[in-house]
């Protein structure tokens, strides 16, 4: 969702490829192309360490400040070094207020499901179509004392208003289950060992 933290000042770039890039990083910005709207993609560079702080919410909408002029764009795609997790580049596309946008939002789970079962999340995120200065930051999923065999599938998310779900109704999101048998002797076993050990360990001394 777009607000006054969301605000950046982006200033238009003439110059391009690694050698560029590698500067503009340098001086603490980040290269973005900016493009959608059947416009001709715009060259930009952008604060680096308010984008950082921006981009730990998924889904940004920035309200662009580029010369005097106000533009909303959401974040599309970022490209980070795989080593350093450094930002290295940023995909924007342009958006307008009351648009639909159909995006991947965040699955978080809340709670502690019933005694002696456990949570498996099938799905990480869902695919829901949005306005583009609306879009939830994430969707909880509440577990809290569910008991085993209980399913959760997309269509029994509670969306934000104004969201509707695009990814299958009936697709399995969370499951609520006992520990797998293979699992539960696995425990068991090595706690066995453990003891065995500790009791070898006694009479060494």
């Amino acid at each position: 969702m777009a607000d006054d933290s969301n605000k950046v000042v982006a200033e238009n770039r003439d110059q391009f490829g690694k050698g560029a890039a590698r500067k503009i990083r340098a001086a603490g910005k980040i290269p973005a192309v900016l493009y959608g709207h059947g416009t001709d993609p715009q060259h930009l560079t952008l604060p680096a360490h308010q984008l950082g702080l921006i981009l730990r919410k998924a889904n940004a909408v920035l309200d662009l400040d580029i010369a005097g002029t106000s533009q909303l764009a959401l974040v599309k795609d970022v490209q980070k070094d795989p080593v350093h997790q450094i930002i290295e580049h940023i995909d924007l596309i342009i958006v307008r207020r009351g648009e639909k946008v159909q995006i991947d939002i965040p699955v978080h789970v809340e709670g502690e499901p019933f005694s002696g079962t456990i949570v498996v999340q099938d799905l990480s995120t869902v695919s829901v179509e949005a306005e583009a200065t609306h879009i939830p930051e994430h969707i909880v999923v509440d577990v809290e004392g569910l008991e085993d065999g209980t399913h959760i599938t997309a269509a029994d998310l509670e969306l934000p208003a104004g969201s509707t779900l695009l990814s299958d109704p009936e697709a399995l999101v969370v499951a609520i289950t006992l520990p797998s048998a293979p699992a539960a002797e696995a425990t068991e076993e090595a706690e066995e060992a453990a003891q065995a050990e500790a009791a070898e360990t006694g009479s060494a001394e």
